[in-house]
């Protein structure tokens, strides 16, 4: 079974066996601070979710990167960089936040 169906069962089954802390943000209402000083809804582009997607997969980096025709260093950098737009700390947080909108 694909860890992107593993990760959204566990999304699904969260949702019912837990009731909503009060002073915790939903990750789906979750939004960056920008240097303007204005909030804005974070978006990733169709590539990043498509790298996601096959993170997802539970491949390695050099296999998701001979997939998606890309060196695993670029690979690396650019799943370091979809984390830091998140704001989160590993990619399978930042798959989990993709799973939780159904984006992959």
């Amino acid at each position: 079974m694909e860890q992107a169906t593993l990760v959204r069962r566990a999304v699904e089954d969260q949702g019912l066996t837990r009731a909503p802390r009060e002073n915790v943000v939903p990750l789906q209402t979750r939004r960056e601070h920008t240097p303007s000083g204005v909030y804005t809804p974070v978006d990733l582009g169709h590539e990043d979710l498509e790298l996601l997607a096959e993170i997802a997969t539970g491949v390695t980096t050099e296999v998701a990167a001979r997939h998606l025709e890309l060196s695993a260093r670029t690979l690396r950098r650019r799943i370091r960089n979809i984390c830091d737009v998140l704001g989160v700390n590993t990619p399978i947080e930042a798959v989990v936040w993709a799973a939780r909108r159904q984006l992959i």
